[in-house]
This record gives structure tokens, C-alpha cells and sequence, in this order.
């Protein structure tokens, strides 16, 4: 299968995407975290604050606050133990248990790892594994290594006015093992989850942020020692007190190539476990990888993202502020409902609040938009909406510029959402707000190639956590689902004129408690 029809069967034919006659093996299931051997490990703190507020002056990063804000983007923070088999005829009780964290996971699994280069007090300079399982940093290469980072970058960031640098990575074969080369499309929106979180966090915490993308990949792969047939980098988030040290939009400085690079450090010789016995090949998801890398700086590119032509009627949203939440507690209650969805009304304030929070939230720096400081977002939300008031049952758009909905076609769509789910997990009759992170068709294989299909996953997943963030303050439930028929939704809400599909939905609105038994893992 060429590339291009994978990506197309990906998003809308997902059985000829997949190897057929694949079985998944649970009992050869890999760890949801990667443990290295034989090295050194620094722990973290355990004692993690219960709030999270932006500090009102800079605070100096240390040790104990780098674990903080590692926890709450990553850590472990509950586990949960539910009943499958509700038939309890069957004396044999079909349990599942898992280890969860902050971020949404398609079946929890957490594909991805993060690595952290630190420059900080008491803290040996260098590069290291956040160990999720036992909250600890495992040193990887110790040194200062700002020269190789920035010129990794094509010298768009100082990295030497930066404290820390955040890589986030996926390893193949931890949700391969279970979704079949679906595992693409989900390993995307899962870094781009882990990342919106990132960032929020790093409000929380008084830190700058600017994404990078784009990057030398083979020299990066390198420097943290990973083997690209396994794992490589999606996304590298320096990390700075101050923002215009984090950030630099300058052009590409130097003609960097990452074999080059590569020459100039070691080869890290190190072993981890994955628990898994046998890991079978997986070679879409690493021909997909190979034809994404970019092993020179002047491959760098920017997108220019087309305005969308916004017709039909408009319904003006109520002015409402930024919406102040703690972070710390709208993760502790954001909760993905399945059956647990209960029809309710819901306000315009509550509705303009949501998208509005999201979408001011998800405003970032990032090296795609070049010198424009206000760039339109490449991802967009759309939503069906029913019983909300003063609002006529129907599909819409949300323009964030002006603050209002754009009504696309009028009528309760959930009938034909329901139909367009491939499984019965979420009654879609019981959802007030259906919504989709919509996107460019093309997945910007004009500018950016291949990669820009990871990277179009990944903003997605950006704004998909941004929405659960705020549904979560406001006492809602969302669940991120790919399990739909991203035709079907490109239909009700027109979009082949505009060259956009469906992304990811999620449905959003009050629940009901689950009946599961869980326990956080902070106290």
C-alpha cells in the first residue's frame, strides 16, 4: 500500500488501512511506560500541591518544582478497576483494571514517552527519561548540550537561555500491539493530548513555552539514544522564565544536517523493558515514520493557514472572560463518560464559555506560523448541537473571531451520528454537544509533506485537550472518539467545498457517576 492511500484509508476506510487477520495478544501486552536498566535514577519529589494557580512572580525552577509539573503532565495519578461482564450469572467476573493519568489515551495505553535536557540547581546538566512508574528522572547523557539542540532546531530558539527542553516521543508497539496500523492515526492525537496538557501546566507553573516540529529527527533520535525502528521524537517544547528567550521566530540560521550531527556525539548503549515477548514488525508505521524525518534544516517550512468562507445565519455568542479554573482540580475531575451521558439543557453561557476558553487557551507559539503573532488556527471546532438554549437544534461552526456560531444546516443530527459510530458505547441521544476538531483535507502534504500528518493530528490533539480542560471546569464530561464516520460528519456539516474533514469527536455534556471503583494516587 503507497503512502498516500494509507494516510486516506486512515481516516476514511480504517479496515483497509489495517494488516488483516491480526489477533491481539493480551497476554503479551507491553508496560504503558518504558524502564530503562542500569542507570542512574534521581527520585522526585512525592509531595505534589493540590492546587495550581499562575504564580504572581517568577519562580526559580528547581528539582522539586520540575517533578511537580512532570507529575501533572504525565505522572500516575489513579488507578481504576471496572467490570466488563455485567451477566453476574457467570461466576468468572470480567474485570479491567487501569493506570491512568491527566491526559486521555486511546485505551489507556500512553504510546508516548517523555525526555527532559535540564539545566537546573543541584541537578547534573543533561538529558533524561521522565520514569513514569516511579516518578524519577533517569539520566540518559549527562553534559551541556545547547549548541546541538539549537542547531537540531536551525538555531530558531536559544536553548542556552532556556532551563529545560521537553521531548515527546512515541514508541510504535505500545498501541500498536491492540489498533493494527490504526495505532497511526492514534499515536498523533495522543502526543498532541500530552503536549495541550504540556502546556497548560506550564502556565500553571510560570514557565514559557514554544513548540518545535520541526526538527533535525536523526539527530534528536540520537541524542536521547532511541532506535527509530522502535521509537522517535513528534515535538520538542523548550522550557524558559522568560518568553522571549524561549521563543525566537528568526529564520533558519546555518545549514545543518542531522548526519552531521549525529558525528558528534556517542551512541548511547543502554536496555529497557517493554514486557512484551514478542513485538511483531509493524512496517507502515515505521515507513510512515522514515518519510516523515527531516534530515536537513533547510527543509524547514511555514504554513499559511486560508481563511474559511463563514455563510449562512450567525448566532452571536454571549460575552464571557477568560475562564479562571484550577488546573489541579479540573484534571482530577475530567472524566471521558460512555453510557454515562444524561441529557440536560445547556445555557449559552456555559456554551460560549467552552469554546471560547478552548480556543483562547490553544492559542500558542509554535515554529509553523512564522512572523504572523495572530495566525489563524489550522484546526477549527465544529459541533451539533441540541436542547441548548436559545440556540435551534443543528450543526454549526464556531468562528472564534468573532465569537459566534455559523449555522451550516438546521435539524437534531443525532440519528445520523449514532448510525455514523461503529461502536454503541456512547448514546449519542443522551448528548447535548457533539463536537469536531475539523481540519485540512490534505493533511498540509503541500508544505510540509508527509509530516504534516502527525502534525495536523497533533494540533488537533492540542485542542481536543483544551476542551476537556474547560468541559471538566464547567462540570461537563467529553470523550474523545475516532470511532465515527468522518464522512457522514463532513456531510452534515459541508465541508468538502472547503476542503476540510472531521478529525476526532467528542462528545460533550453532564453525566452520571460510573459504577467502577477508583482510587487517585495522591492524596
Amino acid at each position: 500500500m503507497n503512502l498516500e492511500a494509507f494516510l486516506h484509508n486512515l481516516h476514511f476506510d480504517i479496515e483497509n488501512a489495517n494488516e488483516p487477520n491480526r489477533e491481539v495478544d493480551w497476554d503479551d501486552a507491553p508496560l504503558t511506560y518504558k524502564l530503562y536498566r542500569g542507570l542512574p535514577v534521581i527520585p522526585l519529589s512525592l509531595e505534589v500541591p493540590l492546587t495550581l494557580k499562575r504564580p504572581e512572580a517568577t519562580v526559580k525552577p528547581d528539582l522539586s518544582r520540575i517533578g511537580h509539573f512532570l507529575w501533572y503532565v504525565f505522572g500516575l495519578t489513579q488507578f481504576s478497576e471496572s467490570v466488563m461482564n455485567l451477566d453476574f450469572s457467570d461466576q468468572a467476573i470480567d474485570l479491567m483494571q487501569s493506570k491512568r493519568r491527566f491526559v486521555p489515551s486511546g485505551g489507556a495505553l500512553y504510546p508516548n514517552e517523555l525526555y527532559v535536557y535540564l539545566k537546573i540547581e543541584n541537578l547534573p546538566a543533561g538529558v533524561y527519561h521522565y520514569d513514569v512508574a516511579h516518578h524519577g528522572l533517569v539520566l540518559l547523557r549527562e553534559g551541556n548540550f545547547d549548541s546541538y539542540i539549537s542547531r537540531a532546531l536551525g538555531n530558531r530558539c536559544n536553548i542556552s537561555d532556556c532551563f529545560g527542553t521537553v521531548f515527546v516521543s512515541t514508541m510504535f508497539w505500545k498501541n500498536f500491539f491492540k489498533y493494527n496500523n490504526f495505532a497511526y492515526r492514534l499515536q498523533g492525537l495522543d502526543a498532541g493530548v500530552l503536549i495541550g496538557q504540556l502546556l497548560e501546566v506550564a502556565k500553571s507553573f510560570g514557565f514559557a513555552t514554544g513548540v518545535y516540529f520541526q526538527f533535525l529527527d536523526r539527530a534528536i533520535n540520537h541524542l536521547l539514544g532511541l532506535s527509530e525502528q522502535e521509537e522517535s521524537v513528534y515535538a520538542l517544547i523548550p522550557l524558559s522564565e522568560e518568553s522571549t528567550s524561549c521563543f525566537n521566530r528568526s529564520n533558519i540560521d546555518g545549514d545543518d544536517s542531522a548526519t552531521e550531527l549525529c558525528q558528534e556525539l556517542t551512541a548511547i548503549q543502554s536496555t529497557h523493558y517493554v514486557q512484551s515477548r514478542r513485538i511483531t514488525e509493524f512496517p507502515m508505521l515505521t515507513e510512515m515514520n522514515e518519510a516523515s524525518l527531516l534530515e536537513s534544516t533547510r527543509s524547514f517550512r511555514q504554513i499559511k493557514e486560508e481563511q474559511i468562507n463563514c455563510e449562512g445565519q450567525t448566532v452571536t455568542l454571549p460575552y464571557v472572560k477568560q475562564l479562571s479554573y484550577d488546573l489541579a482540580s479540573a484534571c482530577r475531575k475530567r472524566f471521558s463518560p460512555d453510557i454515562d451521558f444524561v441529557l440536560e439543557k445547556v445555557s449559552q453561557l456555559q456554551l460560549a464559555t467552552l469554546f471560547k476558553g478552548a480556543m483562547d487557551s490553544f492559542s500558542y507559539q509554535n515554529d509553523l506560523d512564522g512572523v504572523q503573532k495572530k495566525q489563524k488556527s489550522r484546526v477549527s471546532i465544529y459541533g451539533c448541537l441540541y436542547n441548548v438554549e436559545g440556540i435551534p437544534n443543528g450543526a454549526y461552526h464556531y468562528d472564534s473571531s468573532a465569537h459566534a456560531l455559523r449555522q451550516v444546516q438546521l435539524g437534531d443530527q443525532r440519528l445520523r451520528l449514532q448510525h455514523g459510530m461503529s461502536g454503541g458505547n456512547v448514546n449519542m441521544f443522551q448528548v447535548p454537544l457533539c463536537l469536531h476538531v475539523a481540519g485540512d483535507k490534505n493533511h498540509f502534504k503541500t508544505e510540509m509533506g508527509y509530516r504534516g500528518y502527525r502534525i495536523q493530528q497533533m494540533e488537533a490533539g492540542m485542542l481536543v485537550q483544551r476542551l476537556l480542560l474547560v468541559a471538566s471546569a464547567l462540570g461537563f464530561g467529553g470523550h474523545p472518539l475516532l470511532g465515527f464516520d468522518a464522512n457522514i460528519c463532513d456531510e452534515i456539516y459541508k465541508m468538502s467545498p472547503q476542503e476540510k474533514t472531521s478529525l476526532i469527536q467528542i462528545p460533550v455534556g453532564p453525566y452520571r457517576q460510573r459504577p467502577w471503583l477508583s482510587g487517585s494516587l495522591h492524596s
